[in-house]
C-alpha cells in the first residue's frame, strides 16, 4: 500500500450514507485522515470555497495534497486504485470481478439512492416524497440483495470490494427511513460481515425527526 505523507481530508457531513461510504473505506483501508465537518443547515456546502472543491455543493468532498475528488463512489474507486495497487482487495484487477464492482456501485447510485436513501430523507429531513413509494422499492431492493447474498457472502465476489463498502451504509440505516429489514436475513448476516472486519467506522444513528 502507498504510504501517506500527510493525511487525507474527507469533507462530510455526520449523517450522510455518501460521506460514510468514504470514511468508511479510509477505515477499512488503513489511511490516515481528518475529517472537515461540512454545516448543511449553513449552507457551508455552497459557499464559493466548497464549490470549487464540488460544483454542486455536495458532500463528501476528498482532497489528498494537491489532488480533489468528489462523488463518494467515484472516491472510493480514486482510494482503492490509489492506496490499494499491490494486492487489489478492494477493487479487483480480473476484468469480471471489476465489472460485478460496477454493477454494485451503480445499484448504490440507483435503487439505493431513490430506495432507502430517499425514505430515510423523508424522516430525517423532512424532504416532501411519496415515502410509501420509496419504502416499496426499498424491499424490492432489498429482496434481489437477500436472494443474491444467500448465494455469497459479499456483493461482487466472495470477499469485500468498494461495491460493499458504496452498499452499506444507507442498507444498514435503511429503518431510519421505515424499512425494515427483519425479512432480510442474508442482508442482514451481510451487513454483520462488514461491520467485523478490520478498521469498520460505524454510521451515527440518527434521530428521527431531525427536520423539526
Amino acid at each position: 500500500m502507498t504510504s501517506l505523507h500527510t493525511p487525507l481530508r474527507l469533507h462530510r457531513f455526520s449523517l450522510s450514507g455518501h460521506a460514510h461510504r468514504v470514511h468508511l473505506a479510509l477505515g477499512l483501508m488503513e489511511l490516515p485522515y481528518e475529517l472537515v465537518d461540512v454545516d448543511l443547515r449553513k449552507g457551508e456546502h455552497k459557499t464559493p470555497e466548497f464549490l470549487r472543491m464540488h460544483p454542486f455543493g455536495q458532500v463528501p468532498v476528498l482532497v489528498d495534497g494537491d489532488t480533489t475528488v468528489f462523488d463518494s463512489n467515484a472516491i472510493l474507486v480514486y482510494l482503492a486504485t490509489r492506496y490499494d495497487a499491490e494486492d487489489r482487495r478492494w477493487l479487483p484487477r480480473d476484468p469480471l470481478a471489476q465489472a460485478r464492482v460496477q454493477a454494485w456501485l451503480s445499484v448504490a447510485a440507483g435503487q439505493i439512492a431513490f430506495g432507502p436513501a430517499a425514505a430515510r430523507l423523508v424522516t430525517l429531513f423532512g424532504r416532501k416524497l411519496d415515502a410509501d413509494e420509496l419504502i416499496a422499492r426499498s424491499h424490492a431492493l432489498l429482496e434481489v440483495m437477500d436472494k443474491h447474498l444467500a448465494t455469497q457472502p459479499f456483493l461482487a465476489i466472495d470477499t469485500p470490494t468498494i461495491a460493499d463498502i458504496a452498499g452499506y451504509s444507507y442498507i444498514w440505516a435503511a429503518p431510519e427511513g421505515n424499512v425494515d429489514l427483519a425479512a432480510y436475513p442474508a442482508v442482514r448476516a451481510w451487513l454483520a460481515r462488514i461491520e467485523a472486519l478490520p478498521g469498520f467506522v460505524p454510521f451515527v444513528r440518527s434521530p428521527v425527526g431531525l427536520a423539526a
